[in-house]
């Protein structure tokens, strides 16, 4: 199991642990991330990725940033879960890329991408992977209009006779 107190002689006291559930959460600043990350896969085990996502905080009490990044993490040989949250902020919501420890964050940096805005540097192929390369917003953003910008005047309008 993963030490805390270790990771803090490591890097500081730039790591706050929580616990949702039976889930364990260590938030950490930018600054460390591609650090210890390495060190949780090279180190403790950590050899998958099981997804990377991310939350818009917008209009959330208590919020002190925009989005959070998160990475959540499993040791296949013990069980043991572990997820990583990192904040971002506009204008410059840009990450470092996780793509040279799991080759299967390519998609999920992309998705990110796509729906947030949020940009990974280093990623070898950072576009659109869900929307049109033409479409220029972020859907999951929670400031994006409900009924979208007018993009889908373009979409074929089908009725139905009888039933």
């Amino acid at each position: 199991m993963v030490c805390l107190t270790e990771l803090q002689q490591k890097f500081g006291s730039q790591i706050v642990e929580s616990h949702f559930r039976d889930n364990r959460r260590i938030d950490i600043t930018t600054s460390i991330l591609l650090p210890l990350l390495t060190s949780l896969k090279t180190e403790y085990g950590f050899n998958m990725l099981v997804d990377l996502t991310a939350v818009d905080w917008l209009e959330y009490d208590g919020a002190t940033d925009r989005f959070s990044v998160i990475y959540l993490l499993l040791n296949l040989d013990s069980g043991e879960r572990l997820a990583v949250r990192v904040p971002v902020n506009l204008p410059d919501a840009v990450l470092p890329s996780v793509y040279g420890l799991w080759r299967g964050a390519d998609w999920m940096e992309r998705e990110v991408w796509d729906m947030f805005g949020i940009s990974f540097s280093g990623h070898p192929d950072l576009r659109r992977i869900l929307m049109p390369e033409e479409f220029d917003a972020f859907p999951l953003r929670k400031d994006y209009p409900l009924k979208g910008r007018g993009e889908r005047h373009n979409f074929p309008v089908i009725t139905r006779s009888g039933s």
